[in-house]
């Protein structure tokens, strides 16, 4: 088991950089080293890991530059939303920084006769298998609160950003956390799932996490269950962006814009299904459909770009076939539908009117610059549209009346319901899914304890 990585350039569709894949020599040698880390950082107060956590938002901001150069040369991603990415991740380890000691101190729980309280450990050597859409903050977002945990964290990063996930290792040593606590592993994307499932049956490896696809997502969480180990899976979104009768048409189509066109359409939040009320159903689409024709698509190192390449040709053929087939299945056309000309792997923006269930625009999440329109009779057709799903990641509600709007949300299943905002990410908040868009908690208290032991202590005299 040993072959070669390479990364491709979106924007060109040249190769970047070539990488030996590890063998289990070095994998075994890997893993042994992070578990010897992770159990000396389990020792070092919760104050010092904090600590480390302020220097880390620090490193991030002196490599902003850096680090999101790989990110454009990557995964395409258009350079300023790159540098916004390590800007977040950075507000996020101060956040932890600050808040994490507080959040794992100690609860005292009053029991006649005994000293109890519950203790927030740390689990272990934790797996993490991350996604390139954002390739630093998919890593960031789980591991600066599991390192302030007092963690270690093994990293499997997508293939076609291992230039990103090698300089993210480097990172953590610089912002001074202690080396191979971090451990990035450089394994093929054809040895991944043998590899997964080993270190998932190890011992040594306390837990795992993943944000990516629902066939990844099954095969890993499936194998923790066999180990009865802890997991968290962040997975697919086909988000319903609502639009009730009473909204601010203008407002919200030019919300719809940003919230589906973002990372080029390749976030698992970017609002997908647009439903829209009966009575607003033109005025919205002709709005949104002009802000979209009006996005700006091009070279991602340009500061105008607004939509950069796919990250892959296979991700662009796939978005290919979702509008072929819907249109077949009945759904408009009403602009873009047609990959670029040219180098790389750039598709027009594109927007699908009179889409529904049984449409794959609708049904499928669709990963790229594809926005599909439904309308709504009325408030009840609305949930029923929303619902029409198996993923249950985000929501977001635009109305003139926001109680309206929580109403109606109670009635979609998601794991966030925005209201008259954007569906997003904040260090604040926890951050999750539900039905096969996964489960467990990244972000705020409920992230940092996803991944300790919470533990009962009782002591009498």
């Amino acid at each position: 088991m040993s072959s070669v990585l390479q990364t491709v350039d979106p924007s060109t569709g040249e190769p970047t950089a070539t990488y030996e894949g590890w063998d289990a020599d070095r994998i075994e040698t890997a893993v042994a080293r992070a578990h010897a880390a992770s159990r000396a950082w389990a020792l070092v107060p919760v104050t010092e890991r904090a600590a480390r956590a302020d220097r880390l938002a620090q490193t991030l901001r002196e490599h902003k530059d850096h680090l999101a150069s790989l990110a454009v040369a990557e995964m395409g991603k258009p350079v300023g939303e790159a540098e916004g990415e390590v800007e977040k991740s950075a507000v996020t380890a101060e956040y932890y920084a600050r808040q994490g000691p507080g959040i794992l101190a100690h609860e005292r729980v009053e029991i006649a006769g005994a000293q109890a309280w519950v203790a927030y450990e740390p689990a272990g050597l934790v797996l993490a298998v991350m996604p390139w859409n954002f390739p630093v903050w998919q890593v960031m977002r789980f591991a600066t609160p599991s390192l302030v945990a007092g963690n270690g964290v093994l990293l499997k990063h997508a293939s076609n950003v291992t230039g990103s996930a090698l300089a993210l290792q480097d990172l953590f040593v610089e912002a001074g956390f202690p080396e191979h606590l971090v451990t990035t592993l450089v394994i093929a994307d054809a040895d991944v799932p043998d590899v997964t499932a080993r270190l998932i049956e190890d011992d040594r490896v306390a837990a795992v996490t993943l944000t990516g696809s629902n066939r990844a997502g099954a095969a890993v969480g499936s194998a923790a269950g066999r180990a009865a180990k802890k997991s968290v899976l962040e997975l697919g979104g086909s988000d319903a962006f609502v639009v009730l009768d009473d909204a601010d048409v203008d407002a919200a189509a030019a919300a719809a814009v940003k919230a589906r066109f973002t990372n080029s359409g390749q976030s698992c939040v970017c609002a997908k299904r647009f439903i829209v009320a009966a009575s607003l159903a033109d005025a919205f689409t002709a709005a949104f459909v002009a802000g979209v024709e009006a996005l700006r698509v091009g070279d991602p190192r340009e500061r105008r770009t607004q939509v950069g390449p796919l990250a892959r040709d296979d991700l662009r053929a796939a978005i290919q076939r979702q509008v072929e087939e819907s249109v077949a299945a009945g759904a408009r056309l009403l602009t873009g539908g047609k990959p670029v000309p040219g180098d790389g792997f750039f598709y027009q923006p594109t927007v699908l009117g009179d889409t529904g269930p049984g449409m794959p625009a609708f049904d499928e999440e669709t990963f790229g610059p594809l926005a599909a329109i439904a309308v709504a009779r009325e408030d009840e057709d609305a949930v029923r549209l929303a619902n029409a799903t198996p993923y249950g990641l985000g929501l977001s509600i635009w109305t003139a009346d926001p109680s309206r709007g929580v109403a109606l949300a109670r009635r979609i299943t998601s794991g966030a319901a925005f209201v008259n905002a954007i569906v997003a990410s904040d260090p604040r908040l926890p951050f999750g899914g539900t039905k096969r868009s996964g489960y467990g908690r990244e972000l705020a208290a409920a992230g940092i304890r996803e991944f300790t032991n919470t533990r009962t202590y009782w002591v009498t005299a």
